[in-house]
């Protein structure tokens, strides 16, 4: 059942202040001026993926999402074989990506798409697969020579209470491992300085790069990211259902300051079409992405999804609320536990607005042009951003929200 609006006659006699938001430039290099969009196999395929699979995937995403803004298709963990060249460079996967990784960004290039690739800090990636560390530089140089556009960087086995485990998985003595591992750099080695050391190998290697932090919200990233790389993550890893979604929306909820052109907050990738995700919740987790500013990545199966998951992914109102060139991350400014209200300011001097339902019941919501930050004005446009609709409104904004739905409207002065 679609949003019902109903339009109240109310009087806005006061206008919270809405505060500036931080200044926030990850890197001064152009890129993620707009939160990152794309593509990444973990959510639908885990570690069952192959060159054929990428390869057609990136022809459903040149056919289905390129259109929307879509442009980043990011291989994730278990692309790689399981022991570097005697060289010490990375292999693909002899089998399952027996042309190359580098044949395969050609063919991406070829559809006027970018390829993003995933690596660790550590000594194991988080399938235990071999990582970066001790070889940040070798493996910038082997990406930028491939043509690779994005890297996704994790944080497995790159503490010092993994040194058993990682170094008998790579064949190393506990006293070879040691000198090797980490905290052999010293006190100094945690992420930020991890991070940092990626960073500028990336520069190094000279291609550009869009710089993907993903050490889970360890760590604080917010707080050293926007100096390092062009998006943090800010959680664990997000999981198919409603519940995982609205705990990831409470965990970032709160770091709006620290998001911005170049820099952004990533409560992880999209669950839209996957696992127990139904099209009402998928429309709730696309719009509160879009009003947080996250990086939207789909992670459904592109080449079978129905055209239900297919039109969440390509709204392209809502999608330009999260690409809007403000680069405000939104924030909730009514909270009564089930029932929420979600501001976000835009580039054009209005609001995007959500009104969440997190229950399991359908709840009427409200919300006045005031609490929107916006001026008095004799009535305002109103943009349902999921019926397509436009009506105007003298003050508020009433509507009736499916349980575990949300309703989304773009509001301007008439």
């Amino acid at each position: 059942m679609r949003s019902r609006i109903a339009i109240l006659i109310t009087a806005a006699a006061m206008v919270f202040p809405v505060a500036s938001p931080a200044a926030s430039h990850a890197l001064d290099d152009g890129l993620a001026q707009t939160p990152p969009m794309g593509w990444n196999p973990w959510n639908a395929f885990g570690c069952d993926i192959t060159e054929d699979l990428i390869r057609e995937t990136a022809d459903a995403m040149a056919e289905k999402l390129q259109g929307a803004g879509y442009e980043y298709l990011v291989l994730d963990d278990c692309w790689m074989a399981p022991a570097r060249g005697a060289d010490g460079n990375l292999l693909p996967d002899p089998i399952r990506f027996s042309h190359g990784i580098k044949a395969l960004a050609d063919y991406v290039h070829g559809l006027g798409l970018k390829i993003g690739i995933y690596q660790d800090a550590g000594l194991l990636t988080c399938q235990r697969l071999p990582g970066s560390y001790g070889f940040y530089e070798q493996d910038a140089k082997t990406f930028a020579a491939w043509g690779i556009d994005y890297l996704k960087f994790d944080w497995c086995f790159a503490n010092v209470d993994n040194i058993p485990y990682a170094c008998s998985a790579v064949g190393l003595s506990i006293q070879t491992c040691l000198e090797v591992w980490p905290k052999g750099l010293g006190a100094g080695f945690n992420q930020a300085t991890a991070y940092a050391m990626m960073r500028d190998a990336i520069a190094a290697a000279g291609r550009p790069m869009v710089f993907s932090i993903c050490s889970w919200g360890s760590g604080d990233p917010w707080l050293w990211g926007k100096n390092t790389g062009h998006l943090w993550r800010t959680t664990p890893d997000i999981e198919a259902n409603w519940e995982s979604i609205v705990g990831i929306i409470d965990q970032n909820a709160d770091l709006a300051p620290y998001a911005g052109p170049g820099g952004w907050n990533d409560p992880d990738m999209l669950e839209v079409g996957v696992g127990s995700v139904t099209p009402v919740e998928g429309r709730a987790h696309f719009s509160m992405w879009a009003m947080m500013a996250a990086p939207l990545m789909a992670g459904n199966d592109l080449r079978t999804m129905p055209d239900e998951t297919l039109n969440i992914l390509t709204n392209t109102e809502v999608i330009a609320v999260d690409q809007d060139p403000l680069g405000e991350q939104g924030v909730r400014i009514l909270d009564d536990g089930d029932h929420e209200v979600w501001r976000k300011r835009l580039a054009d001097g209005g609001r995007a607005v959500v009104l969440l339902n997190r229950g399991a019941a359908a709840a009427e919501m409200s919300v006045t042009a005031a609490q929107l930050g916006l001026g008095p004005a004799a009535s305002y446009h109103v943009h349902d951003l999921w019926a397509g609709t436009a009506s105007g409104v003298e003050g508020a904004i009433t509507v009736t929200v499916e349980p575990h739905g949300a309703a989304m409207f773009r509001v301007n002065a008439a």
